[in-house]
Parts: structure tokens; sequence; C-alpha cells
């Protein structure tokens, strides 16, 4: 049940993370405050396909 998806950064739109998720309970858009390398800070990162 769960898939990959990966989380990009909304700043600069790159791919930073993978994770997985449960779609049946989540099924909204994950979003996160990760770290962006290419930023050199803390962003928020959206699920993308």
């Amino acid at each position: 049940m769960r898939e990959i998806i990966s989380l990009a950064c909304q700043t600069c739109r790159r791919r930073n993370y993978s994770t997985r998720k449960n779609r049946r309970t989540t099924p909204d858009r994950l979003e996160r405050k990760k770290y962006c390398q290419w930023c050199r800070k803390h962003t928020d990162h959206k699920e993308e396909k």
C-alpha cells in the first residue's frame, strides 16, 4: 500500500528527498519543512509526482 514519493523544494523546485507514504490514509499532498542544500536553508517541501 505504501508508495515512494519525492519531495521538491518550493523555492528552487529541485527534488531533494524521497520518502514513502500510505495513499489510503493520506490522500492529500504531503508538505514538510526540510533543508535544501541548493538554497542552503530550511524551506517548505511539497510532494511531487
